[in-house]
């Protein structure tokens, strides 16, 4: 099958998930045309069923700002029409949903039928999505769409409530590669963190305010003066400056090392010994997953999605959004027996099985046969 797909090439969640989805499916033997401004930042290597086509937006000095969704439309039929598309499926709603809703009625009148699928993915919906200069458009292109998807149970009933939908909503989670994030610590790597052994608390995400960055560095502060631990901050955005100056009037600076965006986050999440998310809102929580598979626990807040991968006293604790007493406890619970440590370990391991990849991708394709045969 020819299967263009949509999404934004950065390390948010949806393009992530756009990314490694497109890889499976081209190794499955299906042709995947990625479709945006620039390549994936998780499009590593060579595949022979994989394509890039770069939607380029011209500057003229009449626009204040370029009008990506035109460029995406008329992208998006150039590669229907030359590739010979099959389905087209557009990651977040704003604006690859219109954008897509656009170019199929473009096609539509030059005899060429192609459906499209949109999945929710979490901002796009419980942010973005509800202003009112967008709402209109949001809840017009998913309702035209062939078939909706969304990451979580929690993202679908959040849908509803905010949007006149009138089409059901299929919950396909998140997914994650076992047998890529399936590996054991990098010694070297881990010393170079932890030179004495410490423990090592690990937090990875865009450091958007939603993400709650200083909640990690109070519980972790407050783990430290338990446990000797690091704490391992991944990724890059707007709160990272706010990060750096707390751990230095905390005095924790020393004990804490930002390592801005990585590719390889297998190799990281590896020598984890505990995950924070202490998020105010996550439509699922991949990041989360992803540390639960390389057998990481997870303290995180009871928002969102997070309680569908996340139970309670089992993987993982949930704690309400801004409890940093109640995540440094449960942290401290955790690390400060081994025998303890390893029972969460394994079953962070064994959750993270029910969302393989291997299981959650032949959904996709179930879904992508029924759009295209109508």
């Amino acid at each position: 099958m020819n299967i263009g797909i949509v999404c934004y090439p950065t390390f948010g969640g949806s393009g992530v998930l756009a990314t490694e989805l497109g890889k499976a499916l081209a190794d499955k033997g299906h042709s995947i045309h990625f479709i945006t401004y620039q390549q994936p930042v998780r499009l590593t290597g060579f595949s022979a069923n994989i394509f890039f086509h770069e939607v380029r937006v011209p500057t003229y000095p009449l626009f204040d700002f370029p009008p990506y969704e035109t460029a995406l439309a008329s992208t998006l039929v150039d590669v229907v029409k030359n590739n010979h598309l099959d389905v087209l499926h557009v990651h977040y709603a704003i604006p690859h949903a219109s954008a897509a809703y656009m170019a199929k009625q473009i096609l539509a009148h030059e005899g060429i039928t192609i459906p499209f699928i949109t999945t929710l993915h979490g901002t796009d919906i419980t942010l973005v999505g509800k202003d009112k200069t967008y709402e209109p458009v949001v809840s017009f292109s998913i309702n035209q769409s062939d078939a909706i998807t969304a990451v979580s149970h929690n993202l679908k009933e959040e849908t509803y409530a905010n949007f006149k939908i009138e089409k059901d909503i299929s919950v396909i989670h998140n997914f994650v590669d076992i047998t890529r994030f399936n590996k054991k610590p990098l010694d070297a790597f881990k010393k170079a963190i932890a030179p004495q052994g410490e423990k090592i608390i690990m937090h990875a995400s865009n450091f958007r305010k939603i993400k709650r960055i200083p909640d990690v560095i109070y519980t972790f502060n407050k783990i430290r003066k338990e446990i000797p631990s690091k704490l391992l901050l991944v990724g890059d955005g707007p709160e990272r400056h706010v990060a750096e100056e707390l751990c230095r009037e905390l005095g924790i600076f020393d004990d804490t090392r930002f390592v801005g965006k990585q590719q390889d986050m297998e190799e990281i999440y590896a020598i984890a010994d505990l995950f924070l998310l202490p998020s105010e809102y996550e439509s699922f929580g991949l990041a989360a997953l992803e540390a639960m598979a390389t057998g990481a626990p997870v303290v995180a807040t009871r928002a969102g999605g997070i309680p569908e991968i996340i139970e309670n006293g089992i993987n993982g604790y949930l704690s309400d959004i801004g409890d940093v007493e109640g995540m440094s406890r449960n942290a401290i619970e955790i690390l400060s027996d081994e025998n303890i440590h390893e029972q969460f370990k394994n079953a962070a391991r064994k959750t993270a099985l029910k969302f393989d990849i291997e299981t959650i991708v032949p959904v996709y394709e179930n879904l992508y046969d029924k759009v295209v045969r109508g």
